[in-house]
């Protein structure tokens, strides 16, 4: 595997920042360190497009050279652990590699590549899913595979395979993802989409109901209003009376005496 394993050119970077990084990008130049096995962390930097080349290919395990280094032949083995992106999730910023020994185990992501053609997609309304498209193994370095293949072609309607089931390249592999996450399945789109519609109305009928008891709350807070300003229309309603009542008695007010 070594003789396959890419060599990446570094330099040694003496700075650091957000501000000194930027001018590093604007240059083609990728920040990037590497740390682990006891020994203090390196800052270096990277060839942009040589780097992300081979990030994209999927490939995981470099031999660094580091300009100035005994080991700038290729010898310091390193592990791409994270790579950090912007703000827009879509360039990358940054790189971190772990150092690692030939013969240690290490734990890292595995991109799974599907083979195969699902009998279960000749069922009219059959979709595939690809829920889970990595898994986390462990394994020796010297063993570390770019990807995995799973062969769907058995694959039929309501069924659905695991990370258990995938069969790991190496003999001394271990799978670390959860045993029952689901690497592909065949579902029919149909039931999907009454699901969702389903989901959609009941989502739909909670508002509804809320909004039917809206209005007979205002009509029940308007209710008392109504009352209240009915009471107070019937109030000065009766001295209305004991105005009509003067009025009322008008004819004899003409012949009575004033009060």
């Amino acid at each position: 595997m070594l003789q396959k394993t890419p060599v990446l050119q570094a330099q040694n970077r003496d700075k650091t920042g957000t501000r000194y990084c930027d001018r590093l990008r604007s240059k083609g130049q990728l920040p990037a360190v590497v740390y682990g096995h006891k020994q203090a962390p390196v800052s270096i930097v990277l060839n942009f497009k040589e780097a992300v080349s081979h990030f994209n290919k999927g490939e995981k395990i470099f031999r660094l050279g580091i300009d100035g280094a005994k080991d700038k032949d290729g010898g310091q083995v390193v592990l791409l652990k994270d790579l950090q992106f912007d703000h827009l999730g879509t360039n990358i910023v940054h790189a971190d590699f772990a150092r690692v020994d030939l013969n240690e185990r290490i734990r890292t992501r595995v991109s799974i590549h599907l083979i195969g053609e699902a009998k279960g997609l000749k069922t009219a309304g059959a979709i595939l899913m690809h829920p889970t498209n990595e898994v986390v193994v462990e394994c020796v370095v010297t063993e570390l595979p770019e990807f995995i293949e799973l062969n769907i072609a058995d694959l039929d309607v309501d069924q659905q395979i695991s990370a258990a089931q995938l069969k790991l390249p190496g003999a001394n592999m271990k799978m670390i993802t959860d045993p029952h996450a689901i690497l592909a399945q065949i579902v029919i789109q149909q039931e999907i989409v009454v699901g969702e519609a389903t989901a959609a109305a009941t989502g739909a009928a909670e508002p509804e109901v809320l909004t039917a008891k809206k209005p007979d709350g205002d009509a029940a807070a308007a209710a008392p209003g109504a009352k209240g300003a009915a009471a107070p229309a019937a109030k000065g309603a009766a001295p209305a009376k004991g105005a009509a009542a003067p009025a009322a008695g008008a004819k004899p007010a003409a012949g009575a005496p004033k009060k």
